[in-house]
């Protein structure tokens, strides 16, 4: 009876190590899967050139084994959103003040990894082909966020077209214009439709990037001015949130963004626009 018994502690045994066996099996392609859904890196972003950039990034990327999801969205919040939320591992579609001011309503963590180009930002008139042609009492749209419209305010400072308070910089709004000799009248609008406003009547000067001012068929050479100085903390950046900054799928990102064949494209397709910043 004893050797029996054994017998059938053997035999179950022998069973529960084939089961174990094949759960071990089948975990391990679960742990596969999740391997590879790991290997996924995504990224929002809104319009070109920063769509064109994150293309280009993720053949670089995948020559390493990643994969770079772009999520294309239609506003200058959603990317931010879906980074804060953790619906995307990053985005690339803003400068650091803008991501900053950000924080600051929401209440968010994002941060900003990786600088990777410099737009050449200026204004535009249709009807003026110099400063000095500039009427008194004329319109200039200006962006309604703090952020681009302290650097507009800033390039017109430059020109002597306004003064600012002193020490301000680019961080300015309107409240800090000391002196208006021509006494310009201010229109504030949503960055997103300051290409609109070019064609307003009485509007003579109007801020722009080159992708918004591409809308309309216009490109910084057609600038009545632009920025004499870059100032490098308005450079698109690649931004993470806090908690995953650190992460494998940022370093990967960052690396394939600031690949030579990122800043030949630059270099090679929009250099009339825009500056390399890595």
């Amino acid at each position: 009876m004893k050797k029996w018994a054994l017998a059938v502690v053997m035999v179950g045994l022998g069973l529960s190590l084939v089961a174990c066996g094949s759960n071990k099996s089948k975990n391990d392609t679960s742990d596969s899967k999740t391997d590879k859904k790991d290997k996924v890196i995504t990224v929002a972003s809104q319009t070109t050139p920063m769509t064109d950039v994150v293309k280009v990034a993720a053949k670089v990327a995948k020559k390493e084994g990643w994969d770079i999801k772009l999520v294309q969205v239609t506003d200058n919040v959603a990317y931010n959103d879906m980074v804060a939320s953790g619906e995307a591992d990053a985005s690339f579609a803003e400068h650091k003040p803008y991501m900053q001011k950000y924080n600051s309503e929401k209440k968010a963590k994002l941060v900003a990894i990786q600088p990777i180009y410099n737009a050449k930002v200026g204004f535009y008139s249709k009807d003026y082909k110099s400063i000095d042609a500039i009427p008194e009492g004329s319109k200039v749209a200006i962006p309604n966020d703090p952020s681009n419209q302290g650097r507009a305010l800033a390039i017109l400072a430059e020109q002597k077209l306004i003064t600012l308070k002193s020490g301000v910089g680019a961080n300015g709004t309107i409240k800090d214009i000391t002196e208006n000799p021509k006494h310009l009248e201010w229109l504030q609008v949503d960055l997103l439709n300051l290409s609109a406003a070019y064609s307003e009547p009485g509007v003579a000067l109007v801020y722009n990037y080159p992708t918004y001012i591409a809308k309309i068929g216009l490109k910084p050479a057609d600038a009545l001015f632009l920025e004499k100085k870059i100032d490098g903390r308005f450079a698109i950046q690649v931004v993470a949130r806090q908690d995953n900054q650190d992460s494998d799928k940022i370093k990967a990102l960052k690396k394939a963004m600031t690949s030579s064949t990122v800043r030949d494209f630059l270099e090679k397709n929009h250099s009339a626009t825009l500056v390399p910043a890595f």
